[in-house]
């Protein structure tokens, strides 16, 4: 590790905001020098990491997840925690750009030096999540961020990698959002190990109709895991209503979790399949930044696109140029 490197570990493991801002630009940049240094950092910081409690949270556009997010991150803070939130913006499919807007809507939170709020672009990565934030929450936790928080772009049915990175994956959801027949249908629900009707206080009737609901829905899907049934909370994030009794579900969850020793194995496992998700990156790239490739690709493409030939057959033709 070179010099620059090291003065950077030291600077983030004594918690500078600024150091860790860097880490996490390097972490998401494509340049290669700049992945080379972001590995040498994490692996500096590996046996500093690991020790915060890791929430996932997920909702449609509306659901309120940002406010949500702001009245537990100052519960947290009044109590003692350090919280760093990893917030997800959408990028357009057609500019290519975010908002990033995540903090003029935790203006509170923002403000406080116990907490660090990190917007990043999902920049097309699948899941809801940008494709660097396991390595952000690593380099947070490595910062002395005891509690991280993963907002997800939270616009369909497939933003659902956060629950394989987190420890505990909340889903907010909204009164007058279905009957119960559309809770089973919306597939992130079968990987939520809790779930919370928030913004409760507009119509408490409705948030109960809600919950009634979504409990019914749930004894028809198997649980992931034995131990743990997921709750259904009712709780207004405005109102900084149920926040309380959320985190004791988080604590109780945390603590059955560690008793049946599935805790662990959950954080094994999420660390395997991050490695194959890293891998089929890499091949990706390598695959896109092959001569052969992109010698081809024109061409086949423009095959493709007159009907000459099939987009299997061209796929196969480029795989076969990149093993050559």
């Amino acid at each position: 590790m070179d010099a620059a490197s090291e003065a950077l570990v030291a600077r983030l493991l004594a918690g500078e905001r600024r150091a860790l801002a860097k880490a996490i630009t390097l972490a998401e940049s494509t340049r290669a020098d700049h992945r080379a240094q972001a590995d040498a950092v994490l692996q500096a910081v590996l046996p500093r990491t690991g020790k915060a409690l890791r929430l996932g949270i997920s909702g449609v556009p509306g659901v309120g997840k940002s406010t949500f997010i702001e009245a537990l991150g100052l519960w947290l803070i009044a109590r003692g925690h350090r919280i760093a939130v990893l917030a997800v913006d959408p990028s357009s499919s057609v500019t290519g750009g975010s908002i990033l807007g995540d903090k003029t809507r935790m203006e509170g939170l923002s403000q406080r030096i116990e907490a660090y709020i990190r917007p990043s672009p999902s920049s097309g990565s699948l899941g809801g999540v940008a494709e660097r934030t396991r390595e952000a929450m690593l380099l947070c936790e490595a910062a002395g961020f005891d509690v991280v928080i993963v907002e997800t772009v939270g616009v369909g049915q497939s933003e659902t990698t956060v629950a394989g990175m987190t420890d505990l994956f909340c889903l907010l959801q909204l009164p007058n959002a279905g009957d119960d027949l559309q809770a089973i249908k919306k597939g992130v629900i079968e990987l939520a190990d809790l779930i919370v009707i928030n913004k409760a206080d507009i119509d408490p009737n409705a948030a109960a109709l809600a919950q009634g609901q979504i409990r019914s829905a749930l004894t028809m899907l198997r649980p992931q895991n034995a131990a743990w049934a997921p709750p259904v909370l009712t709780l207004s994030a405005l109102r900084q209503e149920g926040v309380a009794s959320f985190w004791e579900t988080v604590e109780r969850y945390r603590d059955t979790m560690q008793a049946s020793g599935d805790f662990e194995a959950k954080r094994r496992s999420q660390a395997v399949a991050w490695m194959w998700a890293l891998i089929e990156s890499g091949l990706k790239a390598r695959f896109d930044a092959h001569p052969a490739v992109r010698a081809a690709l024109g061409a086949l493409s423009e095959a493709v696109e007159r009907g000459d030939t099939t987009p299997g057959a061209a796929a196969g033709e480029l795989l076969r140029r990149a093993a050559e």
